[in-house]
């Protein structure tokens, strides 16, 4: 008998851990679900501030906030150039800065068409030597620049492992997509902050959101830009200055035309006009956005996905963009004129 009631009491005792146990379970599930579900409403509450009230709410005037002259970096084409409509759009003075004198040409007759603005462009090559930045010094000499865009980047022809990436390439990855932005923000800044007004934006990318193989060299120089921008923006906005860091994924440009699937835009891949136009509205509502709202969707995926999960997504979609880009090399090189004067083959 006393066998038995010393069981019954073990079995008890047995059963209060357990309960504790679940207990302590219940708990930390309560817990997770409640601090996953406040995760959830916050990044849903600032989509609604950044992308929806922001359309709602009186539209603010750029050049009275910020100065009277805007710069845009690598604006001859694509997102640079939208931007730069965009920005001319709402009156503000641009100086396009990019390689290339014709399109730059042909943007500034373009913008000036369109708007009412004063534009005016610089031909620098960002991957040459440094003295680029005497020359664009010169040109902004005596202008109240209160937007700077640091938009001009060089990717890789397509996706490629790291040994496969020309030595060329890579110091371009370095001097465009780190060195320009880094010494443009330099020159611009400090008249910013003795105006005690000011915007940086950085154009980033979402290939940073988490690691990117077979993007390597790319997705870091970009992560140069994000980490860069959160710093600066707390270094001085007690002065005045509004830094924005933007993260878009995959935009329809020149540098995605590599692929006939980024080619073509889509829901999730806008052009640059359609980009640019969204972006510009998050200037002052978010300093870390990717500018657009789908974007902002993958963004999410990315931010719950594993890391190993997503390397090795990543990894697959790159490998058949590269496929993609070898067949559409390969039919250009067996593009080969006839006598008439006619394309044998067409893309």
């Amino acid at each position: 008998m006393a066998a038995v009631d010393s069981f019954h009491l073990l079995f008890r005792q047995i059963s209060a851990v357990f309960s504790d146990i679940r207990d302590a379970f219940a708990v930390i599930g309560a817990y997770y679900v409640a601090k996953k579900s406040l995760n959830v409403a916050s990044h849903v509450a600032d989509a609604v501030y950044v992308y929806l009230y922001s359309k709602v709410a009186e539209e603010v005037d750029l050049r009275e906030k910020f100065g009277p002259w805007a710069v845009v970096t690598g604006s001859s084409d694509g997102i640079g150039k939208a931007y730069a409509f965009e920005l001319a759009s709402r009156g503000l003075n641009i100086v396009l800065i990019s390689r290339g004198e014709a399109k730059l040409k042909r943007t500034k007759q373009e913008i000036e068409k369109d708007f009412a603005v004063k534009v005016e462009f610089i031909t620098v090559d960002f991957a040459g030597d440094e003295g680029v930045y005497d020359t664009i010094w010169e040109g902004l000499a005596g202008k109240e620049i209160g937007i700077l865009v640091n938009n001009v980047g060089v990717m890789y022809d397509y996706p490629q492992m790291f040994l496969d990436v020309p030595e060329k390439k890579l110091w371009q990855l370095i001097y465009v997509n780190v060195a320009a932005a880094t010494v443009m923000t330099r020159m611009v800044l400090p008249e910013m902050v003795k105006r005690n007004r000011g915007a940086i934006v950085n154009v980033s990318s979402g290939s940073c959101a988490q690691i990117t193989p077979q993007m390597t060299v790319y997705a870091a120089t970009k992560t140069y830009l994000d980490y860069f921008s959160r710093a600066l923006e707390f270094e001085y906005r007690d002065n005045g200055i509004t830094v924005q860091c933007l993260m878009p994924f995959y935009v329809a440009t020149r540098m995605t035309r590599y692929s006939e699937t980024l080619s073509k835009t889509s829901f999730f891949i806008p052009s640059a006009a359609t980009f640019a136009r969204s972006a510009v509205r998050t200037l002052g509502y978010s300093s870390r956005t990717t500018g657009y709202f789908p974007h902002t969707i993958q963004q999410w995926v990315s931010n719950i996905c594993p890391e190993w999960l997503w390397k090795r997504a990543a990894s697959r979609l790159n490998a058949a963009l590269r496929e993609q880009a070898k067949r559409r090399l390969a039919r250009k090189r067996h593009m080969t004129p006839s006598a008439s004067g006619q394309s044998l083959s067409s893309e």
